[in-house]
This record gives C-alpha cells, sequence and structure tokens, in this order.
C-alpha cells in the first residue's frame, strides 16, 4: 500500500529476491492451502522445494548450506508469507530462530551435521520452549535433564511446539540443575526416534491450521552430552539473546499482515455496493481506513528502524519489545476494524479476511505475551 514514507530499508536484490518468493507463494503453497488446513501440517515436498529455492536457513554461511545473506532477506520471506495470509509453513522458526542457535552455540560438528540438512530441507527442526505449567516464564520450566556419565536423561513434557509433530530433531529448553533456577537451564539436541521421545497430537487451534502445532514427551530420554548446545546451565542466557530477533520476526509479520488485511479491505469495499453506492464512498469507511491507513504507516517506519538495527547488531531486548507489542496489539486492532466492511462474508473461511482474523489473535500472545512486553519495556524506564 503506497505511504507518504517510501522504505529505505531493502536494496534492488531483496526486491528481487522478493519476486521469487511472491511467485514460490503463489505456485507452491497458497494452492494447497485447504488441503494442508485440513491435514493439520504441510506437506514434505514443500519443506524440500522452499529448500531448494534457497528460501530455507538464507542468512547461515555458505560451508553450513545457507547464502550468508542479511536478515533483511529474512523480512522479505516473513513479509511474502503475511501478506499471503499462508500461516501453515514454519520456515521462518526453522531457519531463523532454530538454526541460529545451532550456528551460534552449536559444536563445528553439530553444525555440519544438522545446518547443510536444514537449508536443504530434508530435515526439519523446532525449539521446544513452552509447557503446560510455564509459558512466558522460562524460569519456571520443569522439564529435566540430569547427567548420568556420558548421557543427559530427560523427562518431562512441552507443548504448543510449532513444526513439532513434522520435526526431525528438537532444540530443547531443559533444567540441567533443578536447584540453580535459570542458571541451570541448558539446550540439548533431541532426534526424532531417540526411545523415550514421543510426540502427541497435533493441537487444533482457533486459527493458523495448516501449521503444524504438537505436544511433545520425554520419558527417560537418554541423549549424549556431545548434543548439549553451548554450555551447560547458560541455556537462559542464550535465549534471551535470541529471543530480540523472534519478537522483530512477529513484528514484521504483524505490519505486513495489516498492510494486506487494509489492501483486501480496499478492493472489496470498492467493488460492494450497499444504499447504491461503494461501501468505500460512505464517509465513516473512508475515515475509518485512512485511521488504518494512518497506523500501519507509523508502525512500519519504527519496525524498519527496528530492522536496520537488527542487522546493525544494535537491537535492544527493550525496543525488540516495543516492536512486538505495538504491531501485534496494532494488526489486531486493524483486523477487527476491516472484517466489519465485509458483513457477513467476513465470517466465511473462503475470505482471506477471516483467516487473518482467526491467525491474528495468537500474535499478541507468543513469543512472550503483550503483557511481558509491558514489563520488559517498564524495566528500563
Amino acid at each position: 500500500m503506497q505511504g507518504i514514507i517510501p522504505r529505505t530499508v531493502f536494496g534492488a536484490e531483496h526486491e528481487e529476491f522478493r519476486a521469487h518468493v511472491r511467485r514460490f507463494y503463489e505456485r507452491e503453497i497458497t494452492p494447497h492451502r485447504e488441503a494442508w488446513e485440513a491435514a493439520g501440517q504441510i506437506s514434505r515436498e514443500a519443506w524440500l522445494k522452499a529448500g531448494e529455492a534457497g528460501f530455507l536457513c538464507a542468512t547461515m554461511p555458505a560451508e553450513y548450506g545457507g547464502a550468508g545473506v542479511d536478515r533483511y532477506f529474512s523480512a522479505v520471506l516473513i513479509e511474502e508469507q503475511a501478506r499471503t495470509f499462508d500461516s501453515g509453513p514454519g520456515f521462518s522458526l526453522h531457519s531463523d530462530i532454530v538454526a541460529p542457535y545451532i550456528l551460534n552455540y552449536g559444536t563445528e560438528a553439530q553444525k555440519l551435521s544438522y545446518l547443510p540438512r536444514m537449508a536443504k530441507g530434508e530435515i526439519i527442526g523446532c525449539i521446544a520452549m513452552t509447557e503446560p505449567g510455564a509459558g512466558s516464564d522460562l524460569q519456571g520450566v520443569k522439564t529435566t535433564a540430569i547427567r548420568d556419565g556420558d548421557h543427559y536423561v530427560i523427562n518431562g513434557s512441552k507443548t504448543f511446539i510449532t513444526n513439532g509433530f513434522m520435526s526431525d530433531f528438537v532444540v530443547l529448553v531443559a533444567k540441567t540443575d533443578p536447584s540453580a533456577g535459570a542458571k541451570g537451564t541448558s539446550l540439548i539436541l533431541v532426534d526424532s526416534g531417540t526411545p523415550g521421545y514421543s510426540k502427541g497430537r497435533k493441537l487444533k487451534k482457533i486459527g493458523m491450521h495448516a501449521q503444524d502445532t504438537a505436544e511433545l514427551f520425554f520419558d527417560n530420554v537418554r541423549v549424549p552430552v556431545s548434543n548439549l548446545l553451548g554450555e551447560e546451565g547458560k541455556g537462559f542466557i542464550q535465549l534471551m539473546k535470541e529471543l530480540a530477533w523472534e519478537r522483530m520476526m512477529i513484528a514484521i509479520r504483524n505490519v505486513e499482515m495489516a498492510d494486506s488485511i487494509l489492501q483486501h479491505t480496499v478492493t472489496y469495499t470498492r467493488d460492494r455496493k450497499a444504499f447504491k453506492q461503494s461501501i468505500l464512498d460512505f464517509q465513516n469507511t473512508k475515515f475509518r481506513l485512512a485511521e488504518v491507513k494512518t497506523e500501519i504507516q507509523v508502525t512500519r517506519v519504527f519496525v524498519d528502524r527496528c530492522l536496520e538495527a537488527v542487522v546493525k547488531r544494535e537491537l535492544d531486548p527493550a525496543t525488540a519489545a516495543m516492536a512486538k507489542l505495538h504491531a501485534s496489539e496494532m494488526s489486531n486492532r486493524i483486523v477487527d476494524t476491516c472484517i466489519q466492511f465485509f458483513g457477513g462474508w467476513g465470517y466465511m473461511w473462503e475470505f482471506p479476511i477471516a483467516r487473518a482474523y482467526a491467525d491474528a489473535r495468537v500474535q499478541r500472545i507468543f513469543g512472550g505475551t503483550s503483557e511481558v512486553m509491558k514489563e520488559i519495556i517498564a524495566r528500563t524506564m
């Protein structure tokens, strides 16, 4: 949607990349939306095609299968998926959350074992933080990984895990020293098929129906000590370092989703007639959508500035929290405003606005709730 202030974060190479990503979604993702929603997951073939196209783990160095590009390219991938409301593919979590943990904290053997196959889409990764009794409060994690000789013995469960059912391995957040609080938290790689590690049902959610979200269970799972990711007891610090980018990813997604919602709404209200005139011609419609456009543009300027800080490695956790808080709350307000203009059709699943409405609510929850974002921001005052 055209704005007063042109975007400056992307160069010609990013826009050329965007054109390829857009064609990929139009050809390989969107046509399968309904089938994947019924299945509760996308196909393995889609992962392999995304890998073949170079859309997985693009920011990873070339020696590990990536293209070594900056996170502006990641932002393009996030925006193009948000634009189509195809929330099924868990590509960004796999590429921009799971892979960086391995790159930044893994041994050379771990990097060579996992990253090239992740980039090809041959294996799918997930990260397991949330538990039935511990969500945004990561210090409350109860899953344990107790050392026994050359192995860790893992017990516990995780829930709401994106890519969980299809995953071939998990970056597990567990307590290696339950008595040490946050300082006893570690990250451990656990491969699917390891005895005692099982996956529960694919969870049925309000929205994101094609996105694989599952429960994971660990019953005396034994993994080698060499599966430790980074240093023992440093897991909480590692999580805090990476969560700022995860929250920025959510902010980027929400701005683009809101912009796409606005575009769909303008098109619909321009074509739809009521009382012998276009719905867009009513003053109420024009004024409300003018407010919507303004809010999107203001938010995008701030999020783009934060994205620049990400690439320069200057983004602090509190500012990332501001971006996530404002963008997710904004997208929820906007989808609620816009769906009203569709009348009964806005409640029909075949309309993109309905999918957007169902998908929007969780944006204020995952990656840290809005209340947690406010707490992080408040600590800086």
